[in-house]
């Protein structure tokens, strides 16, 4: 039987040191504990960027402009109710400050640190082009 399709906008925000932010899924969500990148379900009429705006918004208290959001790769990976797929952006651009706004913990990681952080199965394969692009 043919699983749902489950469309996930991901970002790998990026610092001036090249460190990229991860968020610990809150207690009480499916697969709590793990880290992954900032995004969220994209909505009934909503292009993957305009859930990167607004995710980041609601969760980071941060204002991305869809020009500072540039695509790189993407997961696609089959849990056991749907399938995922994840386009995954990179942003180095934003106005405001990173916050906690939905409780989970957050943190700033090198790029050759991501594979220590265990994440959900997706985002795994969403590390090597990341350290290609931004080095170790």
């Amino acid at each position: 039987m043919a699983k749902p399709l489950l469309l996930v906008a991901a970002v790998a925000l990026v610092d001036p040191d090249n460190r990229i932010l991860l968020a610990q899924r809150p207690a009480g969500k499916s697969m709590a504990g793990l880290w992954e990148f900032p995004g969220g379900k994209v909505e009934a009429g909503e292009r993957p960027e305009e859930t990167l705006i607004r995710e980041l918004d609601e969760e980071l208290g941060i204002t991305v402009k869809e020009a500072c959001l540039a695509p790189l790769t993407f997961a696609s990976h089959a849990y056991e109710p749907f399938h995922l797929l994840m386009p995954l952006y990179v942003c180095r651009r934003w106005d405001g400050f990173v916050q906690a706004r939905e409780g989970q913990a957050l943190k700033w990681v090198r790029p050759r640190d991501l594979s220590t952080y265990p994440m959900p199965p997706a985002d795994e394969p969403l590390i090597p082009p990341l350290i290609d692009l931004l080095g170790p």
